[in-house]
């Protein structure tokens, strides 16, 4: 979800009004890709470099964020979504993580829609901490090293009970990863738009769908083998 502080800054405004209009933005997003029936949506809401921005703008970003959590429950509720989160979520300050896990609880057993919240995220740091449980496990004589195939590197990340992705929109025109889903991505289609997140809406995730519906996903193989 990208260019909130562009957004801003085109109309002459401070970047904290660019990230409360992508708060609006993340709304609609949800709201219409459940009413779709998308069966899973992660939003990568806030990665582990984004730390490195000034103390204000993250302070402003945590403050929206327990905004979201605290005012969403009623909705995610009434359209059985359920909440999950990846990344380093002890890095959160207690004022988000409290309420976050409240609703995580909360939704758990909701089977409309699973909601990933990708916070304090970053690929890499979530591949090393895969390697890390099954260096332990080696170590521990649980895991052979030479055993160690993609199950288990995919069983050791945090989005272990989530399927790969299908699709990744990355928005305001930037095309990069960016260090999002680095292991998950691998066959994902990837669909970049000019359209600024404040701005993106449901005509914009359907024409993503759209675009995607048109590929062939081979998956390393060829046509004739696909069909």
């Amino acid at each position: 979800m990208d260019g909130n502080g562009r957004w801003a800054a085109a109309r002459g405004g401070a970047r904290s009004d660019g990230h409360r209009r992508g708060a609006d933005a993340v709304r609609r997003t949800v709201r219409a890709a459940r009413e779709i029936g998308i069966p899973y949506l992660t939003l990568y809401a806030f990665s582990e470099q984004n730390w490195q921005r000034p103390a204000l703008e993250v302070a402003e970003l945590m403050r929206l964020l327990r905004r979201f959590v605290l005012e969403e429950r009623a909705e995610l509720a009434a359209r059985g979504i359920r909440l999950t989160t990846i990344g380093d979520a002890g890095r959160l300050p207690a004022f988000v993580r409290g309420p976050l896990a409240a609703l995580e609880q909360a939704t758990r057993a909701n089977r409309g829609m699973t909601l990933c919240l990708a916070l304090s995220y970053g690929g890499r740091e979530s591949i090393v901490r895969a390697a890390q449980r099954l260096a332990a496990a080696a170590a521990a004589g649980r895991l052979r090293p030479e055993a160690i195939g993609e199950g288990d590197v995919a069983a050791a990340l945090e989005t272990r009970a989530l399927p790969p992705p299908d699709l990744i929109i990355r928005t305001s025109g930037e095309q990069r990863l960016s260090n999002f889903l680095l292991w998950e991505a691998a066959y994902a289609e990837l669909y970049f738009t000019d359209v600024m997140w404040p701005d993106f809406g449901r005509a914009d995730l359907e024409a993503a769908l759209a675009a995607y519906a048109a590929r062939e996903r081979r998956f390393g193989k060829v046509t004739e083998s696909v069909a």
